[in-house]
């Protein structure tokens, strides 16, 4: 156990104060949080729709992530523009990061459906109690101190298509990132305080007769120092209240996932993660609880669960 901690707490410290590999917060019910992947993704509803999620990661294993994330949004000047908010928390090891983004959208008509185009703008409060460090040099600078902190603001950009049946969205959540030991600037190529993600979604709806419907979800990530992965993803309405689906997230894991649609304004979700990779030997899977409560004059209109 100790071992484990020590491994986790050194890799973890070594990535976070010289800001070569910041991850992303990573969820499975991703389908039902499009704010988090996506700024575009505010306001493309009529109601005010927020969501709350909590992640318990590789179950048993020490120092594993958890995470805490709301997201609110709603429209503006009849569906024209859109605004949102995202905080989160998360935990790893020794290691905190707290996000708090404004995101806007702006939608024009296009087709059958909409085109968005949105913007993120936040910051990132990063902390690391080295204290609850094992290590084997008590004396190495690195390691001195109690607390070690860093503040980073980020920008992200967004642009999301939609329409009843239908959506595609790419993202990159921090395209700039400040860099505290630099001068400030808007270089893109030249800004080392981040690896950026870059996200591209996509889902559509499927009849199966009068009581089912099935919903089929993808997500390919990229990092700048990492392979592409994918989470495939599909799930089974029926009646527009009980979703059941399964996902698979490329070398990760297998999600189980349950959605329950309690009336027009409540939903309730979980997912079960299986572990693919080598962690597995040491964890007993994911926990993650989603809830979602949406509210505003025009839901009461609305015949079905919001499914994008």
């Amino acid at each position: 156990m100790i071992m484990k901690k020590v491994i986790i707490g050194i890799v973890i410290f070594a990535k976070f104060f010289n800001a070569n590999a910041q991850q992303e917060v990573m969820v499975s019910q991703y389908m039902f949080n499009g704010l988090f992947l996506n700024p575009a993704y505010a306001g493309s509803h009529k109601y005010v729709s927020s969501t709350l999620t909590y992640r318990n990661q590789w179950v048993d294993f020490a120092g594993a992530p958890k995470t805490f994330l709301l997201a609110v949004d709603g429209p503006l000047l009849n569906q024209k523009m859109g605004l949102g908010l995202i905080l989160s928390n998360d935990k790893i090891g020794v290691t905190g990061q707290t996000d708090i983004y404004a995101n806007y959208s702006y939608f024009v008509k296009l087709g059958e459906g909409k085109l968005g185009f949105g913007i993120k703008a936040g910051v990132s409060q990063y902390t690391s109690k080295v204290s609850d460090l094992t290590v084997w040099d008590s004396n190495d600078p690195s390691f001195q101190g109690t607390i070690k902190s860093a503040l980073i603001p980020k920008f992200g950009f967004g642009t999301y298509y939609y329409t009843e049946k239908w959506y595609v969205g790419f993202s990159i959540p921090a395209l700039v990132a400040e860099n505290p030991k630099q001068d400030y600037n808007f270089s893109i190529s030249n800004n080392a305080t981040i690896q950026r993600h870059y996200y591209l979604t996509g889902g559509y709806v499927f009849k199966a007769g009068d009581k089912f419907n099935i919903k089929p979800t993808f997500l390919l990530k990229k990092e700048d120092a990492a392979p592409f992965q994918i989470d495939l993803n599909v799930m089974a309405f029926y009646m527009n209240a009980i979703g059941l689906g399964v996902s698979y997230r490329s070398g990760d894991a297998v999600s189980i996932m349950l959605n329950y649609q309690a009336n027009k304004k409540f939903r309730i979700g979980y997912a079960y993660d299986i572990t693919t990779s080598a962690i597995r030997t040491y964890s007993s899977g994911s926990h993650e609880i989603m809830l979602g409560f949406d509210f505003g004059k025009d839901i009461i209109k609305t015949k079905t669960p919001r499914y994008f």
